[in-house]
C-alpha cells in the first residue's frame, strides 16, 4: 500500500532520508547500470520493504578507509556510514585483531567469560569518568537502550521515563517508545506506558521562544514534568542529537543533572552514534562537565566490522544480580570485543581525538564561509566531526544529497533539511576539503536549477 501524501511529507522530516521519493527514482534511472538494477531487484524481492532502507538505491562490492565502491566501480566518500566508521573501513589493526580472535575463540557462549570481554570492560570503565564502573555488552544500540531502561526500573522501583520529541534511540519497540519520530511510532499500536515526552533543546526551533540563544528553559520544563509526575525512573537524552547535530549548551546538562538528582530520576545519555571520538572526546558528555548515571554507546564500538554496543553505569546501579538484564547470545562476543579493543587502540595511537577537534574546526570555518555565499544555508554547526549544514527547504536538501552522490559523496539528510556529514575520523585534510567542495557546488546547482 502506498503511503498517503501527508504521511510522506512528514516522513521527510525524520531520522534520515526516505526511499519513497520521486527524486530517488530519478537518480536511480540516471545513475545505475543493468547489473546494479538486477541486484536491487533481487534485494527488493527477498527483503521486507521499509522506509529509510529496503528497497535500497545502490549496491556495494567493497569498502576501505573512507571509501565505498559500488558494483559499477565508482568510489564514494562515505560521510554517512551509519555512524560506525570512526576508524574507517577495514582498518588493519581491527582486521588483524578479529582474525586472531577468529582463529583462537570464534565464539564464547554467554555462560563463560573470555579475555577479550574482560579487557574491554576494564578499558571502557577506565576511560569513563566518575564511578561509571560497570558495563553490559549487547549486539546493538537498541538492545543496550533496553538494558538501560530495565535497569532504571529495577533500581528506582518506577517505570516512567521522560525523553525528547524528535529523538532516535533505536528501532525496537521499547526504543521507539522513548523515541520521538512518527515514522517509527505511527500505527504500531500501544507503546510502552509511562513514556512521557518533552520538547528537545533546539535553539533554532525553540518551543520556549529563546530567540536562538538558548537559555535552557527547556531543561526547566523537564523539571516541571518531573515534579508533576513525581515517580519518573529516568530522563533519557541524546547527548548530541544525531539526526541534525543539535548540541545543547553546558547549562542545559548542568540543570538536567541537578533536576534528576532532586527528583530521584536517573540520567541516561544515549551516545550510540556520538561516542568514541566523533565529538573530539571519547564520550560526548565530557564536553559538559557532568557524569550521567548511565551512558549507552555503540555503532563505532565494533570498528565498522562487528555489531557491538554497551551500557556503562554507576557502581551503585549494580543491583540486578537476580534478574536477566541482557542475556543476549553475543553478549560477550570474542570477535566483537577484539574489534572494540583494537578500535580504542587506533583512536589512542593515531591521536584521533585531537585530530577530530582540529578537523572539525577546519570544517566549520569552511562551512561558515559557504553559508556566507549560499543564501539557502540557514545554519552551519559542528561538534568535532559531527557536521551539519541546515538548508531552508527539504526539497533542496534532498536534491543536494543526490547531486553529491553522483559526484562521489554519501551522507544523510536529517529532520528534512539538515545535511549531516559524519566522515571517518581518519580522513585526510584534502579529502575533507574535497567533500565540502562537492557539497557547495551541489548547493549552487540545486538552488539555481
Amino acid at each position: 500500500m502506498k503511503p498517503t501524501q501527508p504521511h510522506f511529507a512528514r516522513n521527510l522530516a525524520s531520522e534520515g532520508d526516505v526511499n519513497l521519493s520521486a527524486r530517488r527514482r530519478q537518480w536511480e534511472a540516471q545513475c545505475l547500470d543493468d547489473a546494479t538494477r538486477a541486484m536491487l531487484a533481487e534485494d527488493s524481492r527477498h527483503f521486507l520493504h521499509q522506509s529509510l532502507s529496503t528497497p535500497c538505491f545502490n549496491a556495494l562490492k567493497a569498502s576501505s578507509g573512507i571509501w565505498l565502491e559500488d558494483l559499477q566501480g565508482r568510489r564514494i566518500m562515505d560521510f554517512h556510514g551509519n555512524s560506525v566508521h570512526q576508524v574507517g573501513y577495514g582498518h588493519p589493526k581491527v582486521v588483524a585483531a578479529m582474525k586472531e580472535a577468529l582463529d583462537v575463540l570464534p565464539f564464547s557462549p554467554r555462560r563463560f567469560t573470555n579475555r577479550y570481554a574482560v579487557d574491554l570492560a576494564a578499558r571502557l570503565t577506565s576511560l569513563a569518568p566518575g564511578d561509571l564502573n560497570r558495563v553490559l555488552f549487547a549486539p546493538g544500540g537498541a538492545e543496550a537502550i533496553g538494558i538501560a531502561l530495565k535497569l532504571a526500573r529495577i533500581a528506582t522501583g518506577r517505570h516512567k521515563t521522560v525523553s525528547m520529541w524528535d529523538a532516535f534511540h533505536g528501532a525496537s519497540l521499547d526504543a521507539i517508545s522513548i523515541g520521538g519520530e512518527a515514522i517509527f511510532r505511527r500505527g504500531v499500536g500501544p507503546l510502552l506506558p509511562g513514556t512521557e515526552h518533552v520538547p528537545p533543546c533546539d535553539p533554532r526551533d525553540c518551543r520556549f521562544k529563546c530567540g536562538g540563544a538558548c537559555d535552557a528553559s527547556c531543561a526547566d520544563y523537564v523539571e516541571y514534568v518531573l515534579g508533576k509526575e513525581e515517580d519518573v525512573a529516568a530522563v533519557v537524552v541524546e547527548t548530541v542529537r544525531a539526526t541534525d547535530v543539535q548540541a545543547p549548551p553546558p547549562e542545559y546538562y548542568r540543570r538536567l543533572r541537578e533536576y534528576c538528582d532532586r527528583h530521584g530520576a536517573l540520567l541516561i545519555l544515549d551516545e550510540i552514534p556520538s561516542c568514541l571520538g566523533r565529538t573530539g572526546k571519547i564520550f560526548a558528555f565530557e564536553h559538559y562537565g557532568i557524569v550521567p548515571d548511565m551512558v549507552v554507546i555503540g555503532k563505532g564500538l565494533g570498528g565498522a566490522a562487528f555489531p557491538m554496543a554497551a551500557v556503562i553505569v554507576r557502581e551503585g546501579l549494580n543491583v540486578a544480580a537476580d534478574r536477566a538484564l541482557g542475556h543476549y547470545t553475543h553478549e560477550k562476543s570474542s570477535l566483537g570485543c577484539a574489534a572494540a579493543l583494537a578500535t580504542l587502540d587506533v583512536i589512542e595511537s593515531e591521536g584521533l581525538l585531537a585530530r577530530t577537534t582540529a578537523l572539525g574546526e577546519r570544517a566549520l570555518s569552511r562551512m561558515k564561509l559557504m553559508q556566507s555565499r549560499q543564501p539557502s544555508i540557514v545554519d552551519a554547526r559542528n561538534v568535532g566531526l559531527f557536521l551539519a549544514i541546515e538548508l531552508d527547504r527539504a526539497q533542496i536538501a534532498e536534491d543536494v544529497m543526490y547531486r553529491c552522490l553522483s559526484k562521489g559523496l554519501s551522507f544523510k539528510v536529517g529532520q528534512g533539511t539538515v545535511l549531516v556529514l559524519a566522515p571517518p575520523l581518519i580522513i585526510a585534510e584534502h579529502d575533507l576539503d574535497g567533500a565540502l567542495d562537492i557539497v557547495e557546488s551541489s548547493i549552487t546547482e540545486a538552488t539555481s536549477a
